[in-house]
């Protein structure tokens, strides 16, 4: 979780960088295409690692990989050309509500007031972050669009974890990743067109280096790691730990780009490890008490 929660950090920055010589779907397009060059050897070549694709599965995990996957960066990339980074990190900060929601309803997950206050507290503490954490913090939305674009990819990244939850008791957290990523990054096909080609062309070395480094690591390892993590715990407990990701977002912002903390930012900072106390005690006291 931890590997998962930094690669995912650093995204947020490589991604603005990407935007910069790619279009959002184009970006998209490049970071799943590096994605699959690496998923499908090693499915073709190491098959007795995986676990048996069911056919019944195949449309499901269709969907769970387009939207999941693709529709949540197509939404990502897009609304982070029209609003700020604060406001964006805020809108992502409501993916642990929609997957505590979604994991009652249809996961049957018990969700406690300690799990529930955990979350709250964590989210407090992102909000603080989020507009005052450094010194020139701001919530800039300079199209609506954009805000709705990230909305939606928040609720399917919440969807994507719910679905995979349930897939996970037939698949392996890898073989569940690559399935998922092969199949539905067919559903970009429609999306290539001469611009993609364009572009790619003329991109830098500092181009190809953003496009590795978010093709391989937030994504063939941070969403392989983040199956692995759903596998031993609850899909609640382990989506509080998205909450670091404005935390660790906002100290590589100091170190790379110079920019300025505040206090404001420690108080949040204490708060969001403070909610994750709190939920991952819960599962504590049910180990040591399970009567």
């Amino acid at each position: 979780m931890s590997l998962t929660i930094i690669f995912w950090a650093l995204a947020f920055p490589f991604i603005k960088i990407g935007l910069t010589e790619l279009s959002s779907v184009n970006l998209t397009i490049m970071r799943l295409f590096i994605v699959c060059i690496i998923f499908l050897p090693i499915r073709l070549l190491k098959p007795q690692k995986f676990s048996k694709l069911h056919k019944k599965d195949i449309i499901p995990l269709f969907f769970l990989g387009f939207l999941g996957i693709i529709v949540y960066h197509l939404g990502l990339n897009y609304g982070e050309i029209y609003i700020s980074s604060s406001a964006a990190s805020l809108i992502i900060a409501t993916i642990p509500i929609f997957i505590v929601i979604l994991a009652a309803i249809i996961l049957k997950e018990k969700i406690t007031i300690k799990i529930t206050a955990g979350i709250i507290l964590s989210l407090i503490g992102v909000i603080i972050i989020s507009l005052l954490g450094t010194s020139d913090s701001s919530i800039e939305i300079t199209y609506l669009s954009g805000a709705f674009a990230v909305l939606i990819a928040a609720i399917m990244g919440a969807g994507y974890t719910i679905a995979g939850k349930k897939l996970l008791q037939r698949y392996s957290a890898l073989s569940l990743t690559v399935y998922a990523f092969l199949l539905g990054s067919i559903g970009l096909i429609p999306f290539i067109s001469t611009s993609l080609f364009e572009e790619v062309t003329s991109m830098s070395i500092i181009g190809w280096s953003t496009i590795l480094y978010l093709g391989i690591f937030p994504t063939v390892i941070g969403y392989v790691f983040w199956y692995i993590a759903l596998e031993i715990k609850t899909a609640s407990e382990i989506s509080v730990f998205l909450y670091f990701i404005p935390v660790l977002s906002t100290i590589i912002s100091y170190f790379f780009f110079d920019e300025q903390i505040t206090w404001f930012f420690i108080f949040g900072g204490i708060l969001v490890i403070l909610g994750l106390f709190i939920v991952n005690q819960q599962k504590n006291c049910i180990k040591q008490n399970p009567n």
